[in-house]
């Protein structure tokens, strides 16, 4: 301990000057003694300072072996993170790789988005346009919702207009339910006169053409505007000699129409066959104008009727007016 103090104290005087200074003040004093007194008490002093410190020097000395084993471990923990950092940096330059591309992706979004923004500027222009049509379009609305309005108010009168030609509807029905009673009765009576005159004109050779000849052309002038005269006559086809009932040259609207016709008491749709074979079909546009076929009779089928119509024939008796 005392070999410890005295190199402390030569230490002292080498490194402190304010030190070597108060030693050599305090040889130069009278009293001399008082203050080696004070110089032992500031030796004790330390030593007990020096004691201290070396407990203080042994923790430390502990806290450095614990740092050591720490440090160790650190060590340990170190090369565990560079590994980790190893792998890391192999992340981080696959991250590199994919940034780099997600950069160009990001160049070509941009150009995308320029793209995209020229294309809304034009759609804006667009849109402006149509908010303008659709504007216009609004008054045309309006002003046509206005016209609905009143038409809704003329369908209104035109509805209780049409509940009254119902009305009149019904009573016509009614009546034509009536008429056709009666002209059931009527078509019956001639079917019976139709029968008489067949005998007649069975017994005596003529008559029926008689009746054709007078009451066709009034019917072809009312309903197809033809005036002409009929009669007997013979028309040549394909260089052959065909008798026909009825015959006439008239005219339509000032153009030249030739009538053909045949004359049977009773007409079937056999009937209107032959005739169109025999007659209209050889004739029909090979005569310079129009060619009208006509079957009359006191009976037509109906089945002769709907075959005439078919072709382009006109089956006529008394009771069609």
């Amino acid at each position: 301990m005392a070999s410890s103090l005295k190199g402390e104290m030569l230490r002292l005087l080498r490194e402190d000057e304010e030190f070597r200074y108060a030693v050599v003040g305090l040889l130069g004093l009278e009293d001399l003694r008082a203050e080696l007194k004070g110089l032992r008490e500031a030796v004790e002093r330390l030593v007990e300072a020096h004691a201290r410190a070396e407990e203080r020097l042994s923790r430390l000395e502990a806290a450095v072996a614990g740092l050591g084993e720490a440090v160790s471990r650190h060590s340990e923990a170190i090369a565990r993170l560079e590994v980790a950092v190893a792998r890391h940096d192999e992340a981080v330059a696959r991250l590199e790789a994919a940034v780099a591309r997600l950069a160009e992706a990001q160049a070509k979004s941009e150009e995308r988005l320029a793209r995209l923004e020229e294309a809304v500027a034009r759609q804006s222009e667009s849109i402006a346009k149509l908010e303008a049509a659709v504007s216009k379009h609004s008054e045309v609305i309006a002003r046509l919702e206005a016209a609905v309005a009143k038409h809704d108010e003329t369908i209104a009168r035109l509805e209780k207009a049409v509940a009254k030609h119902d009305e009149s509807i019904a009573r016509l029905e009614k009546a034509i339910a009536r008429h056709d009673e009666a002209i059931a009765r009527l078509e019956e009576a001639v079917r019976g006169l139709a029968a008489q005159v067949g005998r007649l004109s069975e017994a005596i050779g003529f008559g029926l053409e008689d009746v054709a000849a007078l009451m066709v052309p009034g019917w072809l002038y009312r309903h197809l505007g033809v005036e002409v005269e009929l009669g007997r006559g013979v028309v040549r086809v394909d260089g052959e000699e065909v008798e026909v009932d009825l015959y006439g040259e008239g005219t339509r609207e000032g153009r030249r129409v030739l009538v053909v016709g045949e004359v049977k008491a009773r007409i079937y749709r056999d009937d209107v066959d032959k005739f169109y074979q025999r007659v209209y079909a050889r004739l029909a546009g090979r005569e310079a104008g129009e060619v009208l076929g006509v079957l009359f009779g006191f009976f037509v089928h109906p089945a002769a009727d709907e075959r005439a119509r078919e072709l382009g024939l006109y089956a006529l008796a008394p009771y069609k007016r």
